[in-house]
This record gives structure tokens, C-alpha cells and sequence, in this order.
């Protein structure tokens, strides 16, 4: 179900993905320049405004988005990212490393989990809610932009249920490494589509997937 606060995130998602602020999207849709505003999204009343299905309509034609893609981009913004440092008072450590290294041999058991040598280790919210084999993974080039820089800092679940819409690791029997969100994932096929629309989707065979695992937290 499409809330509130999602519907105006995947607007603002929409217009970061093509490098455009919330007023520059809707000018670009033909819309009042303050249509997107924050002040808009609430009344004075404190009454919840939405935008008009005409609006959502104006801007995927204006950006080429398919309404499949602003439902996928919509059920991206779910996972909420957090500014990097602000962890809660209790915490504890857990491995890291580059994405360059992570295409290499080694790192990972058949599972997806953290194995062999060469990790660090980076601070992440400690307690009984935190899954075991959680790990950290950092951002390295632009290809993951706008919703990842260079730097930042992906928490990765191996072995978690995913669903479409989830942003997702992938791990290729090649050692290719890459963040997507899942589109559609059949016992024999998988298809992801790129958080750069720069970059192209991929789709795989199964058997051409070493392992996939979730992406449950970012530092940004």
C-alpha cells in the first residue's frame, strides 16, 4: 500500500534519479514550480495533501519513467537511510569492505556470508534485533548514483527474503558485484534494474548467480 510519506519520496527520488530538485521536476512537468514544494505536502489544518494522479502522470511522461518504475522507486524509498554516524548508544562492529574487493575470491562463503581474511571492521546499532551475518560494504565510484556516492556505506543481509522492489547485492558467478533493486526473480531467471540511469538493467540466469543478498540500511 502506497502511503503518504512514500508517494512524495519516490517524487523526490524520481527527481534526484534525473538530477533535478522537486521544483525542477514539476517545472520540467509543466506544473507550478512550488506543486512539489514541502510546503505543500501538508495543509494548515495538518491535513495530509497528495498529489493529483494527473500530476504523477505529467511527470512520468515528462521524465520517461513508467508508472512500473515509480511503483518500483516507491518500494526502494521504503528502507530509510540514516545519516552516516548516527548510530544509537549501544554498538558494536561489524566486517566491511570495497566493492572492489568484494568481486575477488575469498571474502565470501557459498552462502553470501563473510569468510577468510582481509575485512574490516565499521560500527554499526548493536541488540538482540540485529541479524547474525549482517555486514558492511562500501560504496566506491559513482556507478550506484544518485541513491549511492562514492563512500557511503550499504548493511547488507545475506540469507534475507527478498522481494521485488528491494535494493538488493549481487554476486556473479564472474565475481561481478553490483547494487540493484530486484524487478522480478523466477527459479530460473532474475532481472534488476539499475540505481543509475546511466547504467543498464541487467537480467541473469540463475545459474549465472553466485548469491543475492538484501540491503537493509545505508549511511548517507
Amino acid at each position: 500500500m502506497f502511503s503518504h510519506d512514500r508517494i512524495w519520496a519516490a517524487i523526490d527520488a524520481l527527481a534526484e534519479r534525473n538530477r533535478l530538485s522537486p521544483s525542477g521536476l514539476a517545472r520540467r512537468a509543466g506544473l507550478d514550480p512550488t506543486s512539489f514544494n514541502k510546503s505543500k505536502r501538508q495543509g494548515v489544518d495538518g491535513r495530509q495533501r497528495w498529489p493529483s494522479t494527473e500530476s504523477i502522470a505529467k511527470v512520468l511522461d515528462a521524465t520517461g519513467a513508467s508508472i512500473d518504475e515509480f511503483f518500483t522507486i516507491s518500494d526502494v524509498t521504503r528502507d530509510i537511510a540514516l545519516p552516516q554516524g548516527a548510530f544509537p548508544p549501544q554498538t558494536g562492529t561489524i566486517p566491511l569492505l570495497g566493492f572492489a574487493q568484494a568481486g575477488a575470491g575469498g571474502f565470501f562463503d557459498d552462502g553470501g556470508f563473510p569468510a577468510g581474511q582481509g575485512w574490516d571492521v565499521v560500527e554499526f546499532p548493536a541488540g538482540p534485533e540485529r541479524k547474525a551475518g549482517v555486514y558492511a560494504l562500501e560504496v566506491q565510484g559513482d556507478s550506484m548514483m544518485p541513491l549511492y556516492r562514492d563512500g557511503d556505506v550499504l548493511i547488507v543481509e545475506p540469507g534475507a527474503q527478498v522481494r521485488r522492489g528491494d535494493r538488493v547485492v549481487v554476486k556473479t558467478r564472474e565475481g561481478e558485484v553490483m547494487a540493484k533493486v530486484l524487478h522480478r526473480q523466477s527459479p530460473r531467471t532474475i532481472e534488476l534494474v539499475s540505481l543509475n540511469p546511466e547504467h543498464p538493467n541487467r537480467n541473469f540466469d540463475m545459474d549465472e548467480v553466485d548469491w543475492i543478498a538484501r540491503i537493509i540500511w545505508a549511511s548517507q
